[in-house]
């Protein structure tokens, strides 16, 4: 599964998690493909040493973004929910600030955009800057709106659930994410956030882009000193782990330079 594989010195699964943790995120739920699930149990068995509440559900066949809001149904249950492409990687100097306030929405949907070179390869949003309300969003454009590329990164009401159930399956047979965001927007409930110019999104849906991440990771990480996407050190900063977790973990990934950056976060502590 491309989710396991590394991008540099962790599992590509590792950055969307991330996210969502530095958006103060703790309840997860993993959707994985059918006979997957055993791979990513032995990975993160239950995120107990991360201080996360992980569970995991398997999708027996694709059937679109929004099938993961009806299948987490009993997860979600009246919460508000974010949800995030597993091969997705964000990066950004004020990105934490903007996560956390992007996950306190309590009505509607919010989109994060970034802007890209070339928004006919992406679904894109047309904005109205001063109240970040949507225009008009559009999959894969022929003609030129906006170059405000959809990441995939959502957060939505508890109403999701509600809207994904009521979503008839396109031309390709399977629910989409762009009908979804249009009833938020048709209830003038689609608002968005952007990603400044000193931020990074990257999508490893390819493999010329899957190396390219990993390049970046590793040119970052290794000017800096400082890992991009440690979740033990995320939840230690948020106050969710402590030593007996770093050192369970230290132990469960064995003799690695990863290892030896969380011997140094004790150090430091």
């Amino acid at each position: 599964n491309k989710q396991l594989l590394p991008i540099y010195d962790k599992p590509l699964i590792y950055y969307p998690l991330s996210i969502l943790m530095l958006a103060k995120i703790k309840e997860i739920l993993i959707i994985v493909n059918k006979g997957q699930l055993n791979q990513y149990k032995k990975l993160i068995p239950n995120g107990k040493n991360l201080g996360l509440k992980i569970s995991f559900k398997e999708q027996d066949r694709p059937r679109g973004l929004p099938d993961a809001f009806i299948l987490g149904e009993q997860f979600i249950k009246k919460s508000n929910v974010a949800m995030i492409l597993g091969d997705n990687f964000f990066y950004g100097q004020n990105l934490s600030k903007m996560l956390i306030n992007c996950s306190k929405i309590k009505s509607g949907a919010k989109i994060i955009l970034h802007k890209v070179q070339n928004p006919e390869k992406f679904g894109v949003a047309k904005v109205n800057y001063k109240n970040n309300k949507i225009l008009k969003i559009v999959e894969k454009p022929k003609k030129f709106i906006s170059s405000d590329a959809i990441t995939g990164l959502y957060f939505f009401d508890q109403n999701v659930v509600k809207y994904a159930k009521k979503l008839k399956p396109s031309k390709r047979g399977e629910l989409e994410i762009i009908d979804l965001l249009k009833e938020y927007k048709k209830k003038g409930k689609l608002q968005s956030e952007s990603i400044g110019r000193g931020g990074a999104w990257l999508d490893t849906g390819s493999i010329s882009d899957y190396y390219k991440t990993s390049a970046f990771v590793q040119a970052v990480e290794n000017r800096q000193g400082l890992k991009i996407a440690c979740l033990e050190e995320i939840s230690l900063l948020n106050g969710w782990i402590g030593k007996k977790e770093i050192l369970n973990q230290i132990s469960f990934y064995g003799n690695c330079e990863y290892s030896v950056y969380l011997k140094k976060l004790l150090k430091n502590k």
